[in-house]
């Protein structure tokens, strides 16, 4: 059921050298470097985005992830899910407008993985960059290394997972588009949709709570993940897998690590969900295949390498 949160909308990182972090995500992936604030953190987008960010920066002594946000309707949505995030248990805190620069009051809270997330209404709206509104150009000239569209979505590890898809489905209003689960019938993993793409955040069972797997930003077409393959090779960035295709959401893709650790993803296509398509369900023992279609084979480092 729908509840008026509309899509992903920013999500902050820890870095832990600033000018390296942005060799990373401005030069090789191609954001667009917008704005710095009083305390250090910077603040990017893809060059699709409307919004004025979608990527904060934060130097610090430890990589991960800080928080994600989601874009709601309006304010009186995010005012409506406050209370419900209340009744359901969350510890939630009020953040001031104007705390991430150019954006509204936030709402933020927990979540029984370990994770930080937050819900706000309003943020600054400075169009595509290097494109008009009003007969619009295919692209603009002038774009960097990978050139993403836009992020995309979060891969996030942590403990009952079970009860942090509930408090996404029940309260927040996403959908199950895919799953794993194992002989017995219990969930490994969940990937879950606000509306046609094949999933917008995803969670994975594991012991330590609030850790990262990855940020994964959007690409247009499978020779654009070729072509940042050639730029990992070509800036010898660290490699963690790919280009291939997964059999979860069928999406085409490559992984990499940021200099901090946190690992990135870029991809392209993959499989649209409608709110009232099934849930589509992977098995324990098709896991391999589920993950790396082509390999059909796990490889440990990309299940415990986390921030």
């Amino acid at each position: 059921m729908r509840k008026g949160v509309i899509r992903p909308g920013h999500i902050q990182l820890r870095v832990m050298d600033m000018d390296a972090a942005l060799a990373h995500y401005r030069d090789l992936l191609g954001m667009i470097e917008v704005e710095r604030d009083e305390s250090g953190r910077v603040y990017l987008k893809g060059w699709t985005e409307v919004d004025c960010f979608s990527l904060v920066l934060r130097e610090t002594d430890s990589a991960g992830m800080d928080f994600v946000g989601y874009k709601c309707l309006d304010s009186a949505t995010v005012g409506t899910l406050k209370r419900e995030l209340i009744e359901f248990g969350c510890n939630v805190e009020e953040i001031p407008a104007g705390e991430l620069k150019g954006c509204g009051a936030r709402v933020r809270f927990d979540s029984p993985t370990g994770h930080i997330f937050e819900l706000y209404a309003e943020k600054e709206q400075t169009g595509k960059w290097g494109i008009n509104n009003t007969n619009p150009e295919a692209w603009p000239r002038g774009l960097k290394g990978m050139r993403v569209l836009r992020f995309d979505h979060c891969l996030l590890y942590g403990p009952n997972i079970a009860g942090s898809i509930d408090l996404f489905c029940k309260i927040l209003g996403f959908d199950m588009a895919e799953q794993v689960v194992n002989s017995a019938g219990g969930r490994l993993s969940g990937f879950l949709s606000l509306g046609m793409k094949a999933h917008d955040v995803a969670f994975i069972e594991h012991p330590e709570p609030g850790k990262l797997h990855h940020a994964a930003f959007f690409l247009e077409s499978w020779d654009d993940v070729l072509r940042a393959a050639d730029l990992i090779s070509m800036t010898d960035t660290s490699l963690d897998l790919g280009p291939t295709r997964h059999g979860l959401t069928h999406g085409k893709t490559i992984y990499f690590f940021d200099p901090s650790g946190n690992r990135s993803e870029v991809f392209a296509n993959g499989d649209y969900h409608y709110p009232d398509h099934p849930t589509v369900t992977w098995t324990e023992d098709a896991l391999g295949k589920a993950v790396f279609y082509h390999d059909r084979v796990l490889n440990e480092a990309f299940l415990t390498v986390l921030t």
